[in-house]
């Protein structure tokens, strides 16, 4: 990515496609990504952002609005974790042979695991657990909505995408980020429609959100649901 800045706007401008609009985002991390039509120059995209200042300021407001409530989670007995929409309490274990397992209507972690290797061994057996879950989950539903999306992805996989949900490719692979799994049923399959979508319209044009709209008519609850809550699905 190419970062930018025109006046107080500092902006990552993404590869351009034949899209005949620019498309701007605001990330989950605060980052504003612009993804132009590719006849574009940089210093015509640059007067694009600037027209857009106020939408710009408006959003990030509520970003920052959002993210502000973001839960810090700890890694004790008793602390909640999420899966599928639900909260489970954390259990540390002296005798077990697994990492971490969800035993019970709780989270049993290793407290070996935890006592060798830290928070960042408890969180890749985390994210170790949300692949893995997330792999059976997405690929069922991947296969139930496709059909009602009228399209046919090539690979479907769960991984760390940083600071998005989802994406698609030129190749029409689909990738989702493991903390989905932490979403509400609901939540993960607008997710999907989502990405699935983007194999009809790459951008987030008028065409997208009624693609959209024909498989998901409630779209606008869910979307809202994961503006608000979206920060919170993290360890």
């Amino acid at each position: 990515m190419n970062a930018r800045r025109i006046r107080d706007i500092e902006y990552h401008l993404l590869p351009g496609t034949r899209r005949k609009t620019t498309d701007i985002v605001i990330e989950r991390n605060g980052i504003i990504a612009v993804r132009p039509p590719i006849h574009l120059s940089p210093d015509q995209v640059d007067a694009v952002v600037d027209s857009k200042r106020l939408w710009i300021y408006r959003n990030l407001a509520e970003w920052r609005d959002l993210n502000a409530t973001a839960v810090v989670r700890e890694w004790v007995n008793g602390e909640t974790f999420l899966y599928l929409g639900r909260a489970y309490r954390l259990s540390l274990v002296e005798t077990q042979s697994y990492d971490l397992k969800l035993n019970e209507g709780r989270f049993c972690l290793s407290h070996a695991l935890i006592s060798q290797g830290g928070a960042s061994a408890a969180e890749k057996a985390f994210e170790a657990f949300y692949i893995e879950k997330g792999e059976k989950w997405v690929g069922d539903r991947i296969t139930h909505l496709a059909s009602k999306v009228g399209v046919k992805p090539m690979r479907v996989t769960i991984k760390n995408l940083g600071y998005r949900w989802g994406s698609c490719t030129s190749n029409n692979s689909l990738a989702f980020h493991w903390k989905i799994m932490m979403a509400p049923p609901k939540i993960i399959d607008y997710i999907v429609v989502h990405e699935l979508c983007h194999i009809h319209h790459r951008d987030h044009s008028e065409a997208f959100w009624n693609e959209i709209d024909k498989v998901m008519p409630d779209y606008r609850e869910r979307k809202a649901w994961l503006k608000k809550h979206g920060a919170g699905l993290d360890l």
